[in-house]
């Protein structure tokens, strides 16, 4: 697991951070998967107690976490807005989008439907070249904007796609689920391997998981656009020294 740790309190909020690649397995640490809306447990509450982790387990310099932890978050970011198309065919959801239309009634395929899916089929194209350019950098070692960009474009696509697709099922869409609580394999952010259904229900975290989207669009606003940043009082503060409620 990664643990970023406050080891220099008396540096600012960023500065005085160390990163650390924890054995999940270790004495004193405890594990509770916490149960999804689709049934299954995909995230943990993690507690601590009284564990320890040697300096040999340390990742980049100490009071360098920040920095770390960044570089971290980047790649993941990259990596979930690949969960829309990445630089493969697959296009994620929006597949089965035109599967099931392609399975529709000709009476029941609506000309407003039609613009709609393909106006959704042109967002996931894009999401697939943007993600596509967010990798390359990320391989080169220069995780950039592309990953933030691709996280939100994700998160919304998403969420809009599956929630079209189970309407164009009808009543169906309520049916058929297993919401049997369970501990998947692997994270599956677009929840493509669940069916649409599961893919509706898991799409609500994508706003969420790796950075909410108020988050992503502060990030594209301050370092993208170059907007001025929200005020911080406290940047220049000692972490000590930072009021606390």
């Amino acid at each position: 697991g990664m643990l970023v740790t406050r080891t220099d309190p008396e540096q600012p909020k960023h500065k005085g951070m160390t990163y650390f690649a924890i054995d999940m397995h270790s004495p004193g640490v405890e594990v509770r998967p916490l149960r999804q809306i689709t049934g299954e447990a995909e995230f943990n509450e993690v507690y601590m107690t009284d564990a320890r982790v040697p300096d040999t387990q340390r990742v980049g310099d100490i009071g360098d976490g920040w920095r770390v932890a960044l570089t971290t978050l980047m790649n993941e970011r990259t990596a979930i807005g690949g969960g829309g198309g990445g630089n493969s065919k697959r296009r994620g959801p929006i597949d089965e989008t035109v599967r099931i239309w392609n399975e529709l009634p000709s009476d029941l395929q609506t000309g407003a439907q039609k613009d709609q899916m393909m106006r959704l089929w042109c967002r996931s194209e894009v999401l697939r070249l943007t993600n596509a350019r967010g990798a390359a950098a990320a391989k080169a070692g220069n995780p950039g904007p592309e990953g933030s960009i691709a996280k939100l474009m994700l998160a919304e696509f998403n969420q809009e796609v599956t929630a079209f697709t189970v309407g164009l099922l009808g009543a169906r869409g309520m049916i058929d689920f297993d919401f049997t609580f369970r501990r998947p394999d692997g994270l599956s952010v677009d929840g493509a391997e669940g069916g649409v259904r599961h893919s509706f229900l898991r799409s609500r975290a994508n706003s969420i998981e790796g950075g909410t989207s108020e988050i992503m669009r502060n990030i594209l606003g301050e370092q993208v656009l170059g907007l001025p940043g929200e005020p911080r009082v406290d940047k220049a503060i000692p972490w000590i020294k930072v009021p606390r409620n």
